[in-house]
């Protein structure tokens, strides 16, 4: 059955996905709003201000906001993105009235306490170091500077010490109002729920929020550019971007097959011949990251620093390839992944709620997986090598090396290989 869609009065907009048997039930509370909002003065303040709402929130405090969704077997966390914040609960069947107010209290009634703030800075201080000292988070991030330098995209969501510093108690809770504003909310549950009920509670704990949020991100730029950086590693880490299609795109279901068959699995065309075949890598892969408006096509790769200069040659070998088309079994193998890889997705009742809950935000509605798996079979060959072409007309690429100095050739060479 297609969830149900419905919105409140003020905007807030509710999606019912009831699994009849289920003893469980999931519910994300989703804001439409993420760091791509942020201007480079309040960079990582969404991710902090997620921080902040468990510190205290409509009358518990930390340590009670988790135990009494815990007393009831369930699970609390939050996550922030580049376009999206979420706050979730997983609880056993019955759970919902509890789970809704919690997350209620956090999204419109926290604390914001000036004391705490002080604390959480330093907490989230030290995840950006660990970021900085982690080499696969820190290539990723030095890819998407380059990728996007200058934009909101290009910031990592953490922000920096300096920027998170200059947030107050105020500033936050004022941030927090136009982030978490009702037009950018959206209530989505599945699994062990009724939707008559869903809808008195998402009155109850949401009816009455107010306020407007903030104006729609720039359209975003793919800027391309290298970051090259020495460091004492044993391996050499490596991270290609280059320019592709947002989710809302006609080729967007083409993106995702062109990654799968580059570099989605151990049959892909990377995998085989880069580890398979000549052994110069143990971890590499290829996908891709998709927003409203724009998108990458990326490949992730570890490997020896002596092996990183073939191994950008290979890639870039491997992309070039992908303009001709692809065989028909090789492509059946790609939509049977990305089919699979969806419908087993489904059999989470979390992974249910926060999809609708994405596509409701994109689409205005929730999109049936059956007509989503037609659109993944109506993909033909040509689509593909006619994307792989569009891809690499613009001859940019956003490539980040991070490892011994002797690795750091590697990024010349893919972009002397792949464009000339």
């Amino acid at each position: 059955m297609t969830p149900k869609v419905h919105t409140l009065g003020n905007g807030v907009r509710v999606v019912c996905d009831p699994l009849p048997g289920w003893q469980t039930v999931a519910l994300s509370v989703v804001a439409g709003r993420g760091a791509r909002l942020e201007d480079e003065q309040r960079s990582g303040w969404s991710h902090l201000l997620e921080h902040m709402v468990f510190k205290g929130a409509g009358g518990r405090s930390a340590k009670q906001i988790v135990e009494v969704i815990e007393a009831e077997g369930g699970h609390i966390n939050a996550a922030t993105g580049y376009e999206r914040t979420s706050f979730q609960v997983r609880a056993l069947k019955g759970g919902l009235d509890l789970g809704s107010a919690v997350i209620s209290d956090l999204v419109l009634r926290p604390t914001m306490d000036a004391a705490d703030l002080a604390r959480e800075k330093q907490v989230v201080g030290q995840e950006i170091a660990e970021a900085a000292d982690t080499p696969d988070d820190l290539v990723f991030e030095l890819a998407q500077a380059a990728a996007f330098e200058g934009q909101p995209l290009g910031r990592p969501i953490l922000g920096t010490t300096m920027s998170i510093g200059a947030a107050s108690a105020e500033t936050l809770g004022a941030w927090r109002a136009a982030l978490y504003a009702p037009d950018t909310l959206v209530l989505s549950a599945a699994g062990a729920v009724d939707e008559d009920e869903l809808l008195r509670l998402a009155e109850r704990d949401f009816g009455r929020a107010s306020g407007a949020g903030l104006p729609t991100a720039q359209p975003a730029a793919f800027s391309g550019g290298t970051k090259a950086v020495a460091k004492k590693l044993e391996q050499a880490n490596l991270v290609l971007l280059l320019p592709a299609v947002g989710v809302k795109d006609p080729d967007y279901f083409a993106l995702r097959l062109l990654a799968e068959i580059l570099g989605g699995g151990m049959a892909s065309r990377l995998f085989q011949e880069a580890r398979e075949v000549r052994g110069l890598a143990y971890a590499i892969d290829a996908y891709s990251e998709t927003y409203a408006d724009a998108g990458v096509l990326g490949v992730f790769a570890g490997c020896a620093a002596g092996d990183a200069v073939e191994l950008a040659e290979v890639t870039a070998q491997q992309l070039k390839g992908l303009t001709e088309p692809v065989g028909p079994a090789e492509l059946a193998r790609a939509k049977a992944q990305l089919k699979g890889a969806m419908f087993m997705g489904r059999e989470s009742a979390l992974a249910r709620a926060e999809q609708a809950a994405g596509q409701v935000l994109l689409f205005g509605r929730t999109l049936d997986p059956e007509v989503v798996a037609q659109e993944i079979d109506a993909v033909t060959a040509a689509q593909l090598a006619a994307l792989t072409e569009k891809i690499l007309a613009p001859r940019q690429a956003a490539v980040a090396v991070l490892g011994p100095k002797s690795a750091l050739k590697a990024a010349e060479t893919f972009n002397r290989a792949l464009f000339g």
